[in-house]
């Protein structure tokens, strides 16, 4: 091994405490220089951090971003969801490969670049979009598209490539009482601090129980238990997608046994047609670490994490500044506003391309330095999490809201919203539409609003929540954003009436295949099934019997799948099969079984050599035309 080498990965060892759990980060630090995991890089990682080489090998093969293999030194990326494909992606890829002379997916001779796509890469707002060695470029026309070759050819370092290709907008379109927030850094930590018991209550009457018990200062837990019941008070449900009752999952984990806990962020929206948490990092940061904070005094943890997807790491070093600024003015670290005993730090963990770590269980798997596989549950994050302690994992926008709360209190919250829904939800809204971006609306609002605020017309279908969520035709646009009713992460996906529905749906299925972590076979299996049926049906040779076949491996899905990805992948198939079945009928070639690939017909070349075309030289019993 090179000394160059060496001193690369003991140097990424040592930035990391030399911790297990900090693997993916080191082979992150090593492929940024290298371009890839050499082996001899990968047997030194396994050395400095004590771990089996297999495993070194194993979290590198799993992510996206990393690689065993050499990539160029200029490793293009075209975002290729739905709306990228709405917008001429594949045309500008194959632009760009013929200008660079390279052929997709692999490394050009001379190592100078290598293109291919990835996954939703959060810039719906403004697609078509790219990374370049994981920084995002935003709104590719084929003149910027000129002017990117061109500057490859040209070996430009990236650091001297014009500052424009970079900007990314906000496109925040409309606010309420989250995106309107006036809190200065410090206010929902001073109000939680500030409280105290109300003579008499139930808060009082536990805060004296427990003080008896632990020894704590009545005081002090009055703060913490009073903020505690703001949260329940709200109501505030998870913004991730699954609405659990934050109060609730903040409580178990204050109750679970055991000294050390943990507050992890979910960043890692990677739903496509989800870029709220994007926005919400670049122009809120300090209001998501207030909330993760608030959560940390709350339950009595000491550390958190801010789990960042790899798409956003151009957001990294902004988020670092103000995690600085918050320790240089007493709101991270020893003694948080002077308070003893009052000790929250917080770390940036960097995922590397793999949309199950938004699971939350995977995300903990991830956090610890293995692949982000899905843990069986129960037991719990809220008492078995990271490094299988006690650990509240909540969503961006979430922790936004429990600081809002923790200033304004739970009563000032459930002002706004349904009963059953408190609050305010973000959109990210884009395809057909003339204003996508970021709208902010009390739960109750309903989808025709929506569609008349971001100016669509024609709208003939509306994803909601990505594809794991649900497809809604015209005659549903009364419905409402709400747990009640339609439920959301995030994404609202726009498709006029010019739009397939089916292939929406096929491109959806070659998402959810390419993004399954082959753990468990239903899933693996599975989803290559639905995309290889959709694929079929798009060549020509679908019938009624493979749409029957679709049903089947939904319930195969559902019931065998280890996680939720597995669970929802037929949903946009079964969604525009029910609310658009023209889509799928017209490419419809028979009612019974036709096999994919048409033996007889590739015999056809070996028939014209030999000059034969009688009924012997054909698979059915008599001749074809």
């Amino acid at each position: 091994m090179s000394t160059d080498l060496s001193e690369l990965v003991i140097g990424a060892c040592a930035r990391h405490g030399n911790r297990p759990a900090a693997l993916l980060q080191v082979l992150l630090e090593v492929q940024a220089e290298l371009r890839h995991i050499p082996p001899e890089a990968a047997r030194r990682v396994a050395e400095c951090l004590g771990q089996p080489l297999s495993r070194v090998l194993g979290v590198a093969g799993f992510y996206a971003f990393l690689s065993t293999t050499p990539r160029g030194h200029y490793h293009v990326l075209f975002s290729d969801n739905i709306t990228d494909r709405m917008l001429g992606n594949m045309d500008l890829l194959a632009r760009l490969c013929e200008k660079l002379w390279v052929e997709r997916g692999r490394l050009s001779s001379d190592g100078l670049v290598s293109v291919d796509t990835t996954s939703c890469t959060g810039m719906c707002d403004q697609g078509p979009a790219l990374l370049i060695n994981g920084l995002a470029i935003p709104g590719v026309t084929p003149e910027r598209l000129n002017l990117i070759a061109e500057l490859i050819l040209a070996r430009l370092p990236l650091e001297s490539w014009p500052r424009e290709l970079f900007v990314i907008q906000d496109h925040i379109r409309r606010k309420d009482m989250l995106l309107n927030h006036d809190l200065a850094p410090g206010d929902a930590l001073r109000a939680s601090l500030a409280r105290v018991c109300e003579p008499g209550s139930p808060v009082e009457a536990a805060a004296n129980e427990r003080s008896w018990r632990e020894g704590i200062p009545t005081g002090a837990l009055c703060a913490t238990l009073g903020t505690l019941e703001e949260i329940k008070r709200a109501n505030l449900r998870g913004r991730g997608g699954a609405g659990f009752t934050t109060g609730m999952k903040w409580e178990a984990c204050r109750n679970a046994p055991g000294p050390d806990r943990y507050v992890v962020c979910n960043a890692d929206e990677g739903e496509p047609g989800t870029f709220k948490d994007r926005v919400l990092l670049s122009v809120h940061a300090d209001l998501v670490f207030e909330g993760m904070t608030v959560a940390g005094y709350v339950i009595g943890a000491r550390q958190g994490f801010l789990y960042l997807r790899g798409e956003y790491r151009y957001l990294l070093e902004p988020l670092r500044a103000v995690l600085a600024r918050r320790r240089a003015a007493g709101l991270l670290g020893r003694g948080i506003l002077g308070q003893t005993g009052f000790d929250f730090e917080i770390d940036i963990h960097l995922g590397a391309g793999a949309y199950v770590c938004g699971e939350e269980s995977a995300l903990i798997e991830s956090l610890e330095g293995k692949r982000g596989i899905p843990r069986n549950r129960p037991p719990y994050p809220v008492t078995h999490g990271y490094l299988q302690r006690p650990t509240v994992v909540n969503n961006v926008e979430t922790f936004c809201a429990a600081a809002l709360i923790a200033r304004h209190g739970g009563d000032w919250y459930r002002r706004v919203g349904t009963d059953r829904s408190a609050g305010t939800k973000l959109l990210s809204v884009s395809g057909d539409c003339a204003r996508p971006g970021i709208y902010e609306y009390p739960f109750g609002t309903t989808v025709r609003q929506v569609l008349a605020d971001c100016g669509a017309e024609n709208t003939q279908a509306v994803q909601i929540s990505g594809p794991s969520g649900v497809c809604i035709a015209a005659g549903e646009f009364d419905r409402r954003i709400a747990f009640e009713d339609l439920p959301t992460a995030g994404a609202f996906t726009v498709f006029d009436q010019g739009r397939d529905m089916f292939e929406v749906a096929r491109n959806y299925s070659h998402f959810f295949a390419h993004e399954s972590c082959g753990f468990c076979t239903p899933c693996r299996v599975g989803t290559t099934l639905l995309r290889d049926t959709l694929d079929k049906i798009a060549a020509g040779h679908g019938t009624r019997h493979d749409l029957a076949e679709i049903d089947r491996l939904n319930r195969v899905l559902r019931m065998g799948s280890h996680c939720g990805l597995g669970h929802t992948a037929c949903n946009p198939t079964l969604d525009t099969l029910k609310r658009f079945p023209q889509a799928y009928e017209r490419r419809l070639k028979a009612m019974d079984f036709v096999p994919a690939f048409d033996l007889d017909g590739a015999l056809a070349p070996a028939r014209r050599m030999t000059g034969r075309d009688d009924a012997a030289a054909h698979l059915a019993t008599e001749a074809r035309e």
